[in-house]
């Protein structure tokens, strides 16, 4: 029981209800911890715009939601997952996450977590359950001077000169750091498993583990951002998920693998061998049909599209193929039991929510549709003429959502019509920004 956890922790004095809006930020309230029984048994309100707001937390012009509705109020309630810790603040304080729901009880269409939560609804009509395991990388990055670099290592005081992808030595360099993100891990029950040093200075990649229930894995993702970052700052530097901070080094994606399982817990996509089944194709087929369309989801922000270079461990090419790092598409190989799909196209400083709602919902749309994929690809993606590409610029991503008849198949209109109007209110903006601004918006941001 939720009202249980507070009783069980005395020493917490405020807690934080907090809901993601559409760039996946943290918008709620700090309330006092002896009302958080009201807050539990009758939720909170605030207007539906603020699940709509840009990346400065500004309202967006054109919307609907704002003057010509009245700024109405939402309805916010506490989510399945109840209260959690926030190691990264110095008092003792409990994050209870929330979601929107119109007056009369229905869930509002705009909130990035129930459209998740539509499609997940989809597979369980057919008796489907998608299981997902989270990939997410990201930089620690001293930013207190003029130019970002690599933090001194707390153990050395030494900093870095280059990448080392995999090496034990950078992992070892910032151990304290490590060693604090899964105790908090642990606190908060993210599934946070292997740690690895990527290509980047200073970039890192933790997995989180499978799960059957694809809202808790989006949920794990969000805090997971919420905890590295808040973490890096208690030890003295900053943490990004910017799809592309350093213009010399790969960026950080955020990949994601998932299986289906039927009403026995059998995986839908194990044929017993490499290959996979007709359904796994399908599913493939699905997401390579709404690659293009979707891309403003997996690459929302300016900077995103700064990671989508050719050559750059960032798939540009719309294509599958078999353990094949190059391809949008991979399918990894291992245990038929555990055939899945990995889909390699978002970046790190995407919605979880959104990123889940759109791969899920397209793979569905294809087993529904029985699509047929195009045979899967050989060698270098990078260097295959004549394959469609995903979107190369922000401004063609969001002209693909907004014309898209694909997309609204498994996502509301009315978000899409949302994310749209704030990517455009964004795209403005940012036009009259500098490199150096740049970073410094999405660097804590995203």
């Amino acid at each position: 029981m939720m009202k249980d956890w507070l009783r069980k922790h005395p020493d917490v004095r405020t807690i934080r209800v907090a809901a993601a809006d559409l760039n996946g930020q943290a918008r709620g309230k700090r309330v006092p911890a002896r009302f958080a029984d009201s807050v539990v048994k009758n939720g909170t309100r605030f207007p539906f715009s603020v699940l709509n707001l840009d990346i400065w937390g500004e309202d967006i012009d054109d919307s609907p939601l704002v003057f010509e509705q009245g700024d109405q109020d939402g309805v916010l309630k506490p989510t399945e997952r109840g209260f959690m810790p926030m190691p990264w603040l110095e008092a003792p304080t409990a994050l209870l996450p929330i979601w929107m729901f119109r007056e009369n009880g229905n869930p509002y269409e705009g909130d990035p977590r129930h459209a998740l939560r539509a499609v997940v609804d989809r597979f369980k009509a057919l008796g489907l359950t998608p299981v997902c395991a989270i990939e997410l990388e990201f930089f620690l990055i001293d930013d207190s001077g003029k130019t970002m670099q690599v933090p001194a290592s707390p153990r050395s005081n030494k900093r870095r000169k280059a990448a080392e992808t995999l090496s034990i030595r950078a992992l070892d360099a910032f151990d304290t750091f490590f060693t604090d993100l899964y105790d908090a891990c642990e606190a908060m029950d993210i599934p946070a498993d292997t740690s690895t040093s990527e290509s980047g200075l200073g970039q890192f990649e933790v997995n989180l583990m499978h799960c059957d229930d694809a809202l808790r894995a989006a949920d794990d993702a969000l805090f997971f951002k919420m905890l590295v970052k808040g973490l890096a700052r208690r030890h003295g530097f900053a943490a990004s998920f910017m799809a592309k901070p350093y213009p010399e080094y790969s960026g950080s994606g955020l990949h994601t693998h998932f299986s289906i399982l039927d009403e026995k817990g059998e995986n839908i996509f194990d044929s017993g061998g490499p290959k996979g089944t007709v359904a796994l194709r399908q599913a493939v087929a699905g997401c390579l049909n709404a690659m293009h369309d979707s891309a403003l989801i997996f690459a929302p922000h300016q900077n995103s599209y700064e990671r989508l270079i050719p050559g750059k461990h960032a798939p540009t090419a719309i294509a599958w193929g078999y353990e094949n790092r190059t391809a949008a598409i991979r399918i990894p190989a291992g245990n038929p039991a555990a055939r899945r799909i990995e889909h390699r196209v978002a970046g790190g400083d995407v919605n979880p929510y959104l990123m889940l709602a759109a791969i899920l919902g397209a793979a569905l749309d294809g087993i529904e549709n029985q699509m047929e994929p195009p045979p899967p690809i050989v060698g270098n993606a990078y260097a295959i003429d004549g394959l469609a590409e995903i979107p190369t610029t922000w401004a063609d991503a969001i002209d693909a959502l907004e014309n898209s008849t694909i997309v609204p198949r498994f996502i509301h209109p009315e978000l899409i019509k949302n994310l749209v109007s704030t990517k455009r209110q964004e795209l403005h903006y940012t036009a009259e920004l500098n490199e150096q601004e740049l970073i410094e918006l999405y660097l804590d941001t995203v």
